[in-house]
């Protein structure tokens, strides 16, 4: 069996994943081709490439791994199977037993055991089979430095103990990543967290294991990490309102596997319906995820007058000439044309959400909480806005969340009045989801100090955001997420030894690259965090997590830790 590793020295998920398929399909060779895809590792492609790329690499069929495949005679196409080994093995068996196409290319996303392989070469009869591969794909690539493994609840109820199944298909992803770029990292992780101990123990089992395939060629002073962390430790910054693009569209709307639905906006046409948000796919969005509310106003008015431009000499045509450039020019034409709908659709759906809901004034507030406000003045304030009925009921419940955490220790902290005042407004359930929250992830359930004065999760940074179109207004970000100062930390060999504790032997010298992985999930404001270390630092980060949050599937992520049994009231 053969293992392929793309080579390149950029850590760039998203390019690795396309190294990998790029290569299979090359070694295909010319001719027809139809791709055999299972129920993970159809949105790990899909992620990677539009289907139009695949297209013309001569793919021209998808299919889906089933139990029981129903024959049909295509002997011309070769097909290019690409599955997890957990659980496909029967399937690829059943497939190969009544082949339906001429030649088969195996390749598994992770390591696959060798009675696995054997079991393939009994059920390969008619001897179709022409390769078979490891490609350490077995993640989702969300973007360059990001990637999840799509599991909202990782933990059983409490948020103490895994679930086994996502523990091991954790661990898979985090081999998958660190055999595509051939790390045997340090492994350290959050001491206090019992899932970050079994965690870093099943990847450093993996490792043992396997032995030379994770062989590194890093020298002793440039160590790759391997830092497990517990979304507990930091329950702030998915409660946050957020302000950059992506970060926004997320928040408010929802993206899943780079999908965004529109389904439910007003006045939205068919075809915005569904859209693909990809940074790989859309040179706009690449180059504004990380641009702020107001600053994207502007770029999409830009990108509005240039359209119109183009618009206007596409009419002009008079000669033979005019209709050549136009038809040249078509193409780019019709795409830069989606590319606007698409994003002035989304810009002015998120733009009526914030007036609608009052966010610039209550993001205001929360910054405010999070980032050093009195507690006086901060009670005052978010006691009237959870009273106000123009306010959400869930917006106010994340309001009186901030506040618990950052005053729950204050001797009259006020908390309890804020829960009944979520109760006179009929939020019961909400009441006490603020009180699950202080059991998830109050001061009793962290180690660190998440609000400490200095170098700790939020710090007094006030950034102001540039005004752009009407409706867009100046907001202010302070708030930093706890995860920078921890890596901060980390690469400057400041990260305390008996909160974030080594297994195996202890480094000396710089560090070359982290991978960070957040149980619990990861939020994309951390993801602009690692992009910028990245583009300041000398060393290349990458960000995982057991999935994508916002504030609901965080809420949901509490609500799971402690489900509502008969006779239960918030305190």
């Amino acid at each position: 069996m053969k293992e392929f590793v793309p080579s390149s020295g950029n850590m760039d998920l998203v390019e690795v994943v396309q190294s990998y398929i790029l290569k299979i399909l090359d070694e295909a060779g010319p001719g027809m081709k139809v791709m055999l895809l299972d129920s993970e590792t159809t949105p790990i492609v899909s992620l990677a490439f539009a289907q139009s790329a695949l297209m013309r690499q001569e793919v021209y069929l998808f299919e889906r791994l089933q139990a029981k495949p129903v024959f049909e005679d295509m002997r011309h196409l070769k097909c290019i199977v690409i599955a997890r080994p957990e659980d496909s093995i029967p399937m690829i068996c059943a497939e190969l037993s009544n082949p339906r196409y001429g030649s088969y290319y195996l390749n598994f996303t992770n390591l696959i055991p060798k009675s696995s392989v054997k079991q393939i070469a009994e059920a390969d009869m008619q001897e179709v089979v022409r390769d078979v591969k490891e490609i350490y794909t077995d993640f989702y690539p969300i973007g360059a430095h990001l990637f999840t493994v799509n599991i909202p609840k990782p933990l059983q109820p409490l948020g103490s103990r895994w679930v086994e199944s996502s523990l091991l298909r954790s661990g898979q992803a985090l081999a998958s990543v660190l055999l595509a770029f051939k790390m045997s990292p340090v492994i350290r992780y959050q001491e206090g967290s019992g899932p970050a101990n079994f965690l870093a123990q099943t990847v450093r089992q993996i490792i043992a294991r396997e032995g030379g395939l994770f062989d590194a060629d890093a020298s002793p002073n440039n160590t790759p990490v391997l830092l497990v962390l517990d979304r507990r430790e930091d329950p702030v910054t998915p409660l946050l309102t957020q302000w950059t693009y992506q970060a926004m569209v997320h928040q408010l709307i929802g993206i899943k596997n780079n999908r965004v639905s529109l389904a439910g906006v007003p006045g939205v046409s068919k075809d915005l319906q569904d859209i693909v948000l990809s940074s790989s796919q859309d040179e706009f969005y690449a180059g504004n995820l990380y641009s702020n509310f107001g600053e994207i106003g502007q770029t999409i008015k830009i990108l509005m007058e240039d359209f119109q431009n183009k618009a206007k000499s596409h009419q002009q045509i008079e000669s033979i000439s005019d209709m050549k450039n136009f038809i040249e020019n078509y193409p780019q034409f019709k795409k830069m044309s989606g590319t606007v709908s698409k994003h002035v659709t989304l810009v002015s759906e998120l733009s009526r959400i914030v007036g609608q809901r009052k966010l610039l004034e209550l993001s205001e507030i929360e910054q405010e909480v999070v980032s050093g406000g009195d507690h006086s003045t901060m009670l005052k304030q978010v006691s009237e806005l959870v009273s106000r009925e123009s306010i959400s009921l869930d917006d106010a419940t994340r309001l009186v969340m901030l506040f618990m955490l950052r005053f729950e220790s204050h001797p009259n902290s006020g908390v309890r009045t804020l829960i009944n005042a979520l109760r006179k407004r009929g939020g019961e359930a909400e009441a006490r989801q603020v009180h699950n929250l202080q059991r998830f992830a109050g001061s009793n359930a962290r180690r660190g100090d998440l609000f400490k004065e200095e170098g700790g999760a939020t710090s007094n940074i006030t950034g102001k955001l540039f005004k752009g179109l009407k409706g867009v207004e100046n907001v202010y970000t302070q708030h930093q997420p706890l995860l920078k100062s921890i890596l901060e930390d980390l690469i400057r060999g400041r990260l305390r030894s008996n909160l974030f504790p080594s297994l195996g032997s202890q480094y000396d010298g710089k560090i070359s690259t982290v991978v960070a992985f957040i149980i619990g999930g990861i939020t994309y404001e951390e993801a602009h965090a690692v992009y910028l270390l990245n583009s300041t630092l000398k060393t290349q980060i990458l960000l995982g997590g057991t999935s994508l949050l916002n504030s609901q599937t965080f809420i949901e992520q509490v609500d799971h830790a402690f489900p509502v049994q008969q006779g239960d009231n918030a305190v």
